[in-house]
């Protein structure tokens, strides 16, 4: 029973409005070059309309339409049309009809909260194939929530909901004291394996309490209750379900005005629900919203909080198999013994294990603990014993304070998607009678690893239960920072400054400085004003502090930002923050249409904006499931000679990262578990990799890391719609010593793709990041170091999370070292692009072998099909695509079965020297490999200096074809130029392409082994070579 606090929160409702700004470039409708254009907006059976704006085919509107919506749980399953029309009255004889202009579609997913909203340009679609549209129109649109006008509405009759008492909510166990953990000593391939990385930079951050969520609870198992046993349905078992309590629901629309007469809508905005709608896409609040500083990690049906589960795809865990688990849920003891430190044990057959120590919150000496315990059920025990001890007792006699016996033939099966089973009051037996008294609260049942209860639980294959937990982790919403510095006292660091004309101490430069900021805002930009024009040190000037939170976000780039003028602070004067030293003129925006690349750009796993309403509708589910893993080398020995595994994944895709549980001393785990992402873009990269857990030996100041153990890459684009693949992939790692296969892994994937065919197909024709990257591009270099920034700032925000995620994971799955130097990817880059042009190798050797006449029928047929050809060329394109087309069928049955893992032959990584490895893993190599790599460096790069100079040395003689350094080749070449101009204009061009081509397939016999004329002509030209030094 819970007391009641200060009265029941008022009802909310939830509006949306919808602020129709402007509209660009329309196509004219009335016959005189304009259009009077009105926009019609329909919402949930809502429609409303502006006003005309008469004869502008640019018309500005300025108008807000709000609309009621019925179900804010639904509204991602709900779309906003907005359609334009051409208003008939307008027209010189004002009849017809109201003619369409263009409409657009937005999604629920795209609707930003109040504050966060922009004016975004939306181009307007055709209603059918041969419709002229054209143009665009810009939106604002938001959401907000705000108290219902009327009384709520009375109260459904409903049998009161069973609770138990002062019900806590679930924490997080703690781990095990530390001296019960025995620190293992890495193995040689754990110490191969590990690589030094890089420290990030300390950070300070003041953790937000965590939010805990009670699930209600319905049944235990039975037996003597000392509570009144919940409510049962008619035939009794299972209780009944209560329906869940929601807010009251928002008051119906107000009736819209009924348009004019003459100005009826046309039927075309009608909005009509197909059961073959695209998927809708859940909102997704990045990185746990403004005001948490820490990632939203949420468990439960292995969902994110920043990614509700979706509608349209529920997990079925189809993909993995089952694994039966005995869950135990301890909650609270009363009447016991007074004792300091009470814990609980619990133990079926094998398997024991120990809760933490109650803790008594409401002073009344009963104490709880509100602890799930997970305990393998794949050989079931007949018995199961709870007891509950003293843990200050002198003896285990003194220390027993009762327990309970429950015979499992009894135990509920909960499957999902069945609701919580409700704990029970148990009376405590055993031992003295005298003092052995209370009762403790307890739910059993049996559940698999889809149970909502699991990945918070304590399981018997991972008893470390703070770093050995299945996560979900949102990475942080990045933003790129703008800063365009137009005018100031001197240079911002990044050249010198120029000035003014009139003289002064103005100067200006005019440059834009790019940053990486993340959510929450509540970094500062710092700006620093120093004076280099001395040879000694620079002297600061003055400087500004300026809230990232305060700057203006922008969507595209037709939003103009205002530019501000900042006070400079000289750096004398103490707290005071010192006086007046001038002003700086600054331009600062938060760049919202832009992708901030956190992966390497050939193994990107998202390209949506930053900005939610820029974000395209889904096009698909992907499902993962983890299986499981075979063959693992250990990586640790405990004992002094037992060698182990402590076994954990990590999956990567667009925003959300999902963690494993850890199997510990296992080199054969399994996991068992299936996430789910939304795919935006097929042509996109799952990265999943293995570690070795080291964390949970770490003490309380030492930081250890985790060991990699191996990593795949499944593309999207790869995977056919609604199959599975299962299929087990090797766990490659390149060490100094070489290659070495670490395991297997054994994933499942799958990509349910319910959206029609023309939608997947648009997004290939599509541009593969947003439309900022084209208008402003940005850099290489540059890219290069704000993905840098952007890996530390995702790394630093996944390490203050529980159990947290290393920075040496996070560069690992993101292949932060991707762009680094190394010989043995150089020859992987030129092996490819030998492999690229292996088709046009192989079409000359196969031309070579039919002017040889080494297969005569074969030569014949190329005779007549290239006489075909030339006496009627009009067929020579539909010959190459039907050719083309034979092609890609006769290779279909030579497709791959599935998503192929690492390559590591593609890789050069099988026969790649020892040296290489050692310039690839060293970053300061001592002066003796340092001078051979050097030479070996040279040798390499002579062999690019001669083809290079090659190259130059034919196009030189290009040139002088016509350049009359050599007069009399040139006198030839002009002269035989006329020839040919002369006898091409006298002979009909289908004769000159037929004897062209016989000559070229002329017979050996009538061939000369030695070079042609034209190309010993060509090799005597001169060229630039004997003008070098």
């Amino acid at each position: 029973m819970a007391a009641g606090g200060g009265g029941p929160p008022p009802p909310m409702v939830r509006r949306l409005a919808v602020e129709v700004v402007d509209a660009r470039d329309l196509v004219p409708k009335d016959g005189l070059g304009t259009s009077s254009a009105f926009a019609v907006v329909d919402f949930d059976g809502q429609r409303k309309r502006t006003r005309t704006v008469p004869r502008d085919l640019s018309p500005q509107w300025h108008e807000r339409l709000e609309f009621g919506v019925h179900d804010p749980r639904n509204m991602h399953a709900e779309a906003l049309d907005v359609s334009l029309y051409h208003d008939r009255r307008f027209n010189p004889s004002a009849a017809g009809k109201n003619h369409f202009l263009g409409r657009v579609r937005i999604y629920g997913s795209q609707f930003s909260r109040r504050g966060e909203e922009g004016i975004v340009y939306f181009p307007l679609e055709k209603r059918s194939f041969l419709s002229w549209i054209r143009g665009e129109v810009g939106l604002k649109i938001y959401y907000y929530d705000e108290p219902a006008d009327g009384p709520p509405p009375p109260p459904e009759d409903k049998p009161p909901e069973q609770q138990p008492d002062n019900a806590p909510p679930p924490e997080v166990p703690p781990e095990q004291p530390r001296e019960l953990l025995e620190m293992p000593a890495p193995t040689e391939a754990a110490v191969e394996v590990q690589q030094p990385v890089g420290q990030p930079p300390i950070i300070t951050v003041e953790e937000a309490p965590p939010m805990h969520h009670h699930p209600p609870m319905m049944h235990g198992p039975h037996g003597p209750m000392m509570m009144p046993p919940p409510m049962h349905g008619p035939h009794g078992g299972a209780p009944m379900m209560q329906p869940p309590v929601h807010g009251p629901m928002a008051p119906p629309p107000q009736p819209e005005p009924e348009p004019e007469a003459g100005d009826p809508y046309p039927p075309e905005v009608r909005k009509t629900r197909m059961a073959t709608e695209r998927v809708r896409v859940m909102r997704h609040p990045s990185g746990g919203g403004y005001g948490a500083p820490s990632p939203r990690v949420i468990s439960g049906r292995f969902v994110s909080a920043g990614e509700p589960v979706e509608p349209v795809q529920s997990p079925s865990y189809d993909l993995v198999e089952p694994m039966r688990y005995l869950f135990v849920r301890v909650v609270r003891a009363r009447g016991i013994r007074a004792c300091e430190g009470p814990y609980v044990k619990v133990q079926a057959g094998p398997y024991s294990l120990r809760s933490r120590p109650g803790r008594d919150a409401s002073g009344t000496g009963n104490p709880e603990w509100s602890q799930v315990f997970a305990i393998s059920h794949a050989k079931p025990e007949p018995t199961l014993e709870i007891s509950v001890w003293d843990g200050a007792a002198p003896s285990p006699v003194e220390a027993f304070l009762g327990g309970v016996c429950f015979d499992l033939s009894d135990v509920p099966v909960r499957e999902q998607p069945d609701g919580p089973l409700a704990p029970q009051w148990y009376r405590l037996e055993g031992g003295d009678p005298g003092s052995v008294t209370g009762d403790v609260m307890v739910a059993v049942w049996i559940g698999t690893q889809a149970d909502d209860a699991f990945p918070e639980a304590w399981s018997t294959d991972a008893p470390y239960a703070a770093h050995t937990r299945s996560k979900v982790y949102q990475s942080p919403k990045l933003w790129y920072l703008r800063a365009s510095v137009q005018l100031g006292f001197q240079s911002a660091r990044t050249r010198r400054s120029v000035a003014s004309s009139g003289g002064g101490s103005a100067f200006a430069w005019s440059e834009d400085l790019m940053f990486v900021a993340s959510e929450p805002l509540d970094d500062a930009l710092v700006v620093l004003v120093e004076d280099r024009s001395m040879v000694r040190e620079p002297a600061l000037v003055g400087h500004a502090t300026i809230p990232v939170a305060s700057v203006e976000q922008r969507l595209d780039e037709r939003q103009i930002v205002a530019s501000r003028w900042v006070t400079l602070l000289d750096a004398g004067g103490g707290e005071g923050g010192g006086g007046y030293s001038g002003r700086l003129h600054l331009r600062l925006c938060l760049e919202g249409g832009y992708h901030v690349l956190d992966e390497a750009a050939h193994v990107c796993s998202d390209y949506r904006p930053t900005a939610k309403q820029l974000w395209r509708p889904p096009v698909g589910v992907l499902e993962l499931g983890i299986i499981g893993a075979c063959g693992l080398l250990p990586m640790k020995t405990k004992g002094g000679a037992k060698g182990s595994t402590d076994a954990y994944c990590v999956a990567k895709y667009g925003k959300k990262w999902v963690r494993t549980r850890t199997v510990t001393d296992s080199l054969s785990p399994r996991w068992n578990e299936q996430y789910t992402w939304q795919v935006y873009d097929p042509c996109t990269v799952l990265t999943v990799a293995v570690f070795d857990n080291w964390r949970m030996f770490a003490g309380g100041g030492d930081d250890r890391q985790d060991y990699r153990v191996g990593k795949v890459r499944v593309r999207v684009s790869t995977l056919e719609s609604n199959r599975a693949y299962t299929a087990s992939y090797p766990l490659l790692v390149l060490l100094r010593s070489g290659l070495k296969k670490m395991g297997e892994l054994q994933l499942a994937v799958r990509l349910s793709s319910p959206a029609a065919l023309p939608d997947t197909w648009a997004t290939y024709a599509s541009p593969l990041l947003p439309r900022m990257h084209y208008l402003r591009p940005i850099g290489v270099a540059q890219q290069e170091a704000l993905r840098g920034a952007a890996v530390r700032t995702v790394a630093s925000w996944l390490a203050r999370s529980e159990p947290p995620l290393g920075p040496e994971v996070v560069r690992y799955v993101l292949d932060a070292d991707a762009h680094t130097w190394s010989v043995r990817r150089a020859k992987a880059n030129w092996f490819r692009v030998m492999g690229v042009l292996a088709w046009a190798v192989g079409l000359a050797r196969w031309l070579d072998a039919v002017k040889r006449w080494r297969n005569p029928s074969t030569t014949v047929l190329v005779h007549a099909l290239y006489l075909v050809l030339v006496w009627y060329p009009e067929l020579v394109v539909p010959t190459a695509s039907l050719y083309v087309f034979m092609i890609g069928v006769w290779y279909y049955r030579f497709r791959p079965r599935g998503p192929a893992g690492m390559d590591a032959r593609l890789s050069q990584a099988d026969t790649v020297d020892g040296d290489e490895l050692e310039e690839e893993f060293d970053p300061v190599p001592p002066p003796e490999a340092l001078r051979a790599r050097y030479e070996r460096l040279r040798t390499l790069a002579g062999r690019v200096q001669r083809v290079m100079g090659d190259v130059a040395a034919q196009g030189e003689r290009l040139q002088a074809l016509v350049s009359w350094r050599d007069p009399r080749a040139s006198r030839i070449f002009v002269g035989v130029c006329l020839a040919v101009a002369v006898a091409l204009y006298a002979v009909p061009p289908k004769m000159v392409a037929v004897a062209g081509g016989f000559y070229y397939l002329r017979h050996p016999m009538f061939r000369d082994p030695m070079p042609p004329p034209a190309v010993n002509f060509f090799r005597r030209l001169p060229s630039l070579s004997d003008r070098l030094l």
